[in-house]
């Protein structure tokens, strides 16, 4: 592959060039609203929105099992579509974060910051924090369900608390699950990169922002409060929303974001 200049003497500050990650069994699809109240707060930003492997233009792809190997398949398609030619915002949530965290750490000169949404790492919360034991027989019985309404309906009531526009939600996503639908085969891949990933205790060089929703009812906010603790990050709560921050509130999101990269007017 042939590589693309870089051109790091510009557009070094959070903001100016934005990608974005969405988390477990999810694709770009799913942010959905928040894309374009994010382009009218940063209006001269580039933003981007990258699929993991295993999901959206990727879900006939199979996922790898490793954070590190998700890492660097979107570092490809990031470095194939020249979007990295200069330094890059991540803004990712859940799992989407976890690769963010890796693509700091190891690549560090792709990135000039990142805005991480209630994500968890194995060697900074227990397992039953990361997904929360309430949650557990939900999950499962989602992941086993064959009738794509219930099934996205479900995930709905389980990752936000937003109540107006559900139907409208769930409809968005049946039509995104029929025409680019996620393996089970992938799903569970993508749990086992997030249940093994141990970062380690290297604090990253670039601003990080935590975001986490207090009403988040499938991943715990104390693990956000670890990794805030553990690496001493700016953390901001959200008091109700829950594991899709951007959907139950993308007004506030935008307003964190605009806020921590001393853009907001």
């Amino acid at each position: 592959m042939k590589k693309r200049p870089r051109v790091f003497g510009m557009n070094k500050a959070p903001g100016k060039n934005w990608i974005l990650l969405r988390g477990l069994a999810r694709e770009s699809g799913h942010w959905g609203a928040f894309v374009p109240l994010l382009q009218s707060a940063f209006p001269d930003a580039q933003i981007t929105l990258l699929d993991l492997p295993g999901t959206g233009c990727f879900h006939r792809e199979t996922s790898p099992c490793t954070i590190k190997a998700i890492t660097d398949s979107v570092r490809r398609d990031a470095l194939n579509k020249g979007v990295i030619q200069q330094p890059a915002t991540i803004l990712a949530l859940s799992l989407g974060a976890m690769v963010a965290w890796e693509w700091l750490r190891r690549y560090p000169e792709d990135i000039c910051g990142a805005a991480l949404m209630n994500t968890s790492f194995a060697d900074a919360s227990p397992f039953y924090q990361r997904l929360r034991w309430q949650s557990y027989s939900d999950f499962v019985a989602l992941a086993m369900t064959r009738d794509l309404h219930n099934r996205e309906s479900g995930i709905l009531r389980l990752t936000s608390n937003r109540r107006n526009q559900r139907k409208q939600t769930i409809r968005t996503w049946e039509n995104i699950q029929n025409k680019r639908p996620i393996s089970l085969k992938n799903s569970f891949r993508q749990i086992i990169a997030a249940a093994s990933y141990r970062p380690g205790d290297i604090k990253p060089k670039q601003p990080v922002l935590l975001l986490n929703g207090l009403g988040d009812r499938l991943v715990s906010p104390i693990c956000s409060e670890a990794i805030h603790k553990k690496w001493n990050l700016e953390l901001r709560r959200h008091l109700w929303a829950g594991h899709d921050l951007t959907l139950d509130d993308g007004a506030w999101v935008v307003a964190q974001l605009q806020e921590w990269s001393g853009q907001k007017t």
